[in-house]
């Protein structure tokens, strides 16, 4: 995913205590700098501040990190000569998205496959369910008029 420009992510949304990777294609990737180091932080005070070196790579500067519990990713980008790719100033800061769970099945036995049976029998019985509603709406209107005929054996040759 691009979120902004020469900034790349190998995943649609960062979400919390998963590992992302960033890929750099930005300005010092362009001036063909040697190292460029990630100054990365979360939340809006940059708890957790480090200064990591990238990987250099034909497709840009590359580092794998995690993102803890927090609301968004903040970094700036340093080259070896001391130059700061800050986003003009603003940074570059990412919103970290929660995952919804009040919709999530927390009981294990839920969804069980171990019990291949159950599945099968609950399969077998809406099956069935099925047929008896298709059978109740397709005769009982002939029934009750008083048209329904069993087809003798001269009608089925």
């Amino acid at each position: 995913m691009e979120l902004v420009k020469n900034i790349f992510f190998n995943t649609d949304k960062l979400t919390p205590n998963s590992n992302i990777k960033i890929s750099y294609t930005g300005k010092f990737f362009q001036d063909n700098s040697n190292e460029v180091y990630l100054h990365f932080g979360f939340g809006s005070d940059w708890e957790n501040v480090s200064d990591v070196k990238m990987e250099k790579s034909e497709l840009g500067f590359q580092i794998e990190i995690n993102l803890p519990e927090n609301d968004s990713l903040r970094f700036c980008l340093k080259n070896e000569n001391g130059e700061w790719d800050n986003n003009n100033g603003e940074n570059y800061i990412f919103p970290i998205e929660h995952i919804e769970t009040s919709l999530v099945v927390h009981d294990e036995n839920a969804f069980n496959l171990a019990s291949p049976r159950k599945l099968r029998r609950s399969y077998i019985i809406s099956k069935k369910i099925k047929l008896a509603i298709y059978k109740i709406i397709h005769y009982l209107p002939k029934l009750v008029s008083g048209n329904y005929k069993k087809k003798s054996e001269n009608e089925n040759i």
